[in-house]
């Protein structure tokens, strides 16, 4: 074809065939591949997932305008009326087209404005409608891609980057949880109160340490309860993982995180995991800073516990609002593992009558109002729950 009809279809073509791989790649970077999570990072892998999914949905933007313009062009008839030819009488293209309307949705619901007004269930699970719709569009690519028809080299090339990519979702998406949670068996040990709004909850499981969990990654859990089961949400671990149980700090600032403080002992727990790489392995230098806001605080504390094995020292800073939020300044009363001692008073307030130590020992104090205790913690834990 020549022309402009022709240079339409062809940009159409190389669009398409761009957002088909782009689609691939967007599906691969869903899968929580434990290569790339604990390597790269989840919020790298996140970031590039959003991109990708930008990507994805302005080529599919593009070809299929590029596609029904040409197409327009060439058989000389209105662009309404070759939109249904193309959607009622090419094979394949009703399911592709359902599919490129569920992919234009979910990019609706993953904008930042939609995303403010939606909650996070009803974006989970509209998100999830992805793999719908690239499985839609799949068969479309096969029976009508110029590169693929009649060429078994690249047809063949295009199944192997699909099916690895099925592969991927399902064995890490699907059975590698299943096997995890059927394994290990994963129930509320017990529900501390740390501070007002936050609360510390004890998993026990059996064989946790062949999870190789390590300080500072993080579990997507699942507490089977009343109002909670159809909601996973990200926490990290506050504490290294030992004995059979594993522990996590979580602070009230929504329906399901408020929730939390009231499960109760025994409830079921299905988790994914473990993420992340904020992990003491990861450091590169002989010396430690964390500093994280209050509620984030018990999660940079077991970081820094494996630090001295490889660092002269670390040190780790807070920012609470007032003393009563303060949660990393005294140790945790849940019994697994061991808070850091690290205190800090806000630049904007000053708190009279701090509280003492925990350990008892003099502190280190620094010009910056900040106090890091060398000691061991002496502690009598009480559970809320029991």
């Amino acid at each position: 074809m020549v022309g402009l009809s022709g240079w339409l279809t062809d940009a159409g073509r190389i669009t398409g065939l761009l957002c088909g791989y782009s689609c691939a790649v967007l599906v691969a970077l869903m899968a929580r591949v434990p290569f790339l999570e604990r390597r790269t990072g989840s919020d790298r892998v996140a970031r590039w997932h959003a991109m990708a999914g930008r990507y994805t949905v302005c080529l599919l933007a593009a070809h299929v305008t590029l596609i029904l313009f040409g197409y327009a062009a060439q058989d000389g008839a209105g662009i309404v009326r070759e939109t249904l030819s193309v959607v009622f009488d090419y094979p394949d293209m009703l399911e592709a087209t359902i599919g490129t309307i569920v992919l234009v949705a979910v990019g609706i619901t993953s904008a930042r404005a939609a995303r403010r007004r939606i909650s996070h269930e009803f974006w989970y699970y509209v998100h999830l409608l992805t793999y719908v719709a690239v499985f839609l569009a799949f068969f479309h690519q096969l029976a009508l891609g110029s590169d693929l028809v009649g060429n078994s080299a690249a047809r063949a090339a295009w199944y192997v980057l699909y099916l690895g990519t099925a592969a991927l979702v399902g064995w890490f998406r699907l059975l590698a949880p299943v096997r995890l949670n059927l394994r290990h068996r994963l129930r509320v040990e017990s529900v501390h109160r740390e501070a007002p709004g936050v609360f510390s909850i004890v998993v026990r499981g059996e064989r946790l340490d062949e999870l190789d969990a390590r300080p500072g990654q993080f579990f997507r859990w699942r507490f089977l309860a009343d109002g909670m089961r159809w909601t996973s949400t990200p926490y990290s671990l506050s504490a290294p993982p030992r004995a059979g149980l594993m522990r996590i700090t979580v602070k009230a600032l929504g329906d399901h995180s408020a929730a939390v403080g009231l499960l109760r002992p025994g409830t079921r727990v299905w988790a994914e995991g473990p993420y992340g790489s904020l992990t003491a392995d990861r450091s590169t230098a002989s010396k430690a800073l964390l500093i994280a806001g209050a509620s984030a605080s018990p999660r940079c504390a077991p970081c820094s516990r494996p630090c001295p094995a490889r660092s002269p020292w670390s040190t780790g800073r807070a920012r609470p609002r007032t003393w009563h939020s303060a949660v990393s300044w005294r140790p945790s009363r849940s019994g697994v593992g061991r808070a850091s001692c690290t205190r800090s008073t806000a630049p904007t307030e000053r708190v009279r009558g701090s509280p003492p130590s925990p350990c008892g020992r003099p502190c280190r104090t620094s010009p910056s109002t900040t106090s890091t205790c060398a000691g061991r913690p002496r502690w009598r834990g009480t559970s809320t729950r029991r």
